[in-house]
């Protein structure tokens, strides 16, 4: 039932906004391995995966994988009502969709599972590829509860309970003239000592919203965006509260379950992942540090370099927020200035687990303890550290999902698109900040005939002072280096007469250079690139609500292809 209010839904929305995103269409594969940051993992995960097979659940291509990433993800017991309860509770805090509401309730039936993926609290929204994340998993949803005929929901984890201020405080686009705008939320009180999900937007995120505002430029959609992103985004809301309503704005009509998890309603719910930390002290870190070495045995840089003295859990001070290392101390604990015996720890994750909480290696562990899990849609960073979890879950016993790579694309408009066919430029070639890729390229229109007379005198001039350079020890020996620096003088003036050509080059066509900067600036924005750069917020500013229709009905999610996709 829900499946099919999901895809009413969706046929309106579509029919009713994507109007002119359709026409004139295009999108074009690039092979992920020509990307020089891209994890040589990713690549074996995408085109070789037998090769790393052992260190995961299962193939994330294949059916059978699914059918029974599904049969463990379901027959787990799990606290699926109360689950279903925490997230009715922050929904309605947020005033949620109701196609989001409606998929939340659906986890307290047995036979639901989830497709998870997840992010920290980027400013007003992060970037583009968070969006990219969750349009992964939305897509794996339909096509999950189609072929195998269940009701499947998709679920974003909001890591609200990160502390790194400064990797969630920016947020950059382009503004009119294509050049990159970085807005940054000025720190809340606590800001880098307290988790995310403690701290509060105070006054100054109004006039951060009035720079971002000025940076975007104005379009037909900036009016209701802006006014949605003051709506998330005002003075005392919870700085997770704020993404987390922003980001169920978006998707949430799509079906997008939103948890924060911060939570501390959800913390009895996961008391006994705690409790089996402290009792089973270190063997989490030992049994990620035996995979991190299997990985680094496959060629693979391991993610994570688990502590052997240390739980894979923090205690958090409530009063303060701030959260510290549990390290194991001769037959007790300690944290920060705290000490505790064995027994004590033990104790308090069942009676204060709102006190705990999970890092790296026992965050997929949390997770998949809430919800039923058959995939969990992955960065490349991601992608690396769960490779170092499968016998974690199996000492936890909880099921271990599949893996899915998120999709991964640069969007860009139609002239974009055509300059890159028209030149045959390799996006990757852009990447570099300087003009060596727009010196090539300028080279290229010199006109043939003059290429072919300069390469010809290069070479008549190197074939006849060869000549005078074997020749004349015959007359004078000395005279032989005198020859060899005329013919490196003449190689010079040469190259540089060819320089002199390309620079003519450029001050003639100021619009082929126009162009350039313009493709390179939408294409590697500070020269990273633009999923990881640009923020989503952007992407709605310029294009409109309907380039989220237009991503969830055409983004490939072909493994090992990065998508250029024409809006």
């Amino acid at each position: 039932m829900l499946q099919k209010a999901l895809r009413e839904y969706e046929a309106v929305s579509a029919e009713s906004t994507l109007g002119s995103l359709t026409d004139g269409s295009a999108r074009t594969a690039v092979n992920v391995r020509r990307f020089p940051w891209i994890r040589p993992l990713a690549a074996d995960y995408a085109f070789n995966f037998e090769r790393i097979a052992s260190l995961y659940a299962g193939d994330p291509t294949s059916r059978t994988a699914w059918a029974d990433a599904m049969t463990r993800a379901a027959s787990y017991p799990r606290s699926r009502q109360a689950v279903a309860d925490v997230l009715a509770a922050q929904q309605a805090r947020r005033n949620a969709p109701a196609a989001a509401r409606a998929a939340a309730a659906s986890l307290a039936n047995a036979a639901t599972v989830a497709v998870v993926t997840g992010q920290q609290a980027g400013a007003v929204g992060g970037p583009l590829f968070t969006l990219l994340k969750a349009l992964t998993a939305l897509q794996l949803v339909r096509r999950a509860a189609s072929e195998h005929r269940a009701e499947v929901v998709a679920v974003f984890w909001v890591d609200a309970e990160d502390h790194d201020w400064n990797e969630i405080a920016s947020c950059t686009v382009l503004d009119a003239s294509f050049q990159p705008r970085t807005v940054t939320i000025p720190p809340p009180d606590g800001a880098g000592e307290r988790s995310i999900g403690t701290l509060k937007l105070d006054d100054r995120i109004e006039p951060t919203l009035d720079e971002l505002s000025a940076a975007l430029g104005e379009t037909a959609f900036t009016t209701d965006l802006m006014a949605q992103l003051r709506a998330a985004y005002r003075p005392g809301a919870g700085v997770a509260e704020a993404f987390a309503t922003w980001i169920e704005a978006v998707l949430g009509p799509h079906g997008l379950i939103v948890f924060d998890a911060s939570d501390p309603a959800a913390k009895p719910l996961v008391a006994k992942v705690f409790s089996h930390e402290v009792q089973s002290a270190g063997r989490t870190s030992a049994l990620a540090a035996v995979a991190g070495e299997s990985l680094a045995a496959k060629g693979h840089r391991p993610q994570v370099t688990p502590q052997a003295d240390s739980l894979a859990m923090f205690h958090v001070d409530l009063a303060g927020g701030a959260r510290r290392s549990i390290k194991r101390q001769g037959d007790g604990f300690v944290a920060g200035d705290r000490t505790f015996t064995a027994a004590e720890l033990s104790a308090e994750t069942s009676s204060a687990p709102d006190r705990f909480s999970p890092n790296v290696l026992l965050r997929p562990i949390v997770q998949d303890t809430l919800f039923p899990t058959v995939c969990y849609i992955a960065g490349p960073s991601e992608l690396a550290y769960l490779g170092q979890l499968r016998e974690v879950y199996e000492s936890f016993g909880v099921p271990m999902p599949l893996i899915y790579p998120r999709a991964t694309a640069t969007l860009v408009d139609s002239a974009t698109a055509r300059f890159l066919a028209k030149y045959d430029v390799p996006i990757e070639s852009l990447q570099p900040q300087d003009e060596s890729a727009l010196n090539r390229l300028l080279e290229s229109q010199i006109p043939q005939g003059v290429e072919l007379a300069l390469k010809d005198a290069e070479e008549t001039a190197r074939r006849v002072m060869t000549r005078v350079i074997e020749e004349v020890p015959s007359v004078d020996p000395t005279l032989a280096g005198a020859a060899r620096t005329t013919l490196s003088r003449i190689e010079h003036d040469l190259q540089s007469l060819h320089n002199k050509m390309i620079q003519a080059a450029k001050k003639k066509d100021d619009t082929l250079r126009r162009q350039f900067a313009r493709t390179q600036a939408q294409v590697f924005p500070l020269g990273h690139p633009q999923e990881r750069t640009l923020g989503v917020v952007y992407f709605l500013n310029r294009y409109g609500p309907a380039v989220v229709d237009r991503l969830l009905a055409e983004l490939p999610l072909d493994l090992g292809q990065h998508w250029i996709l024409t809006v």
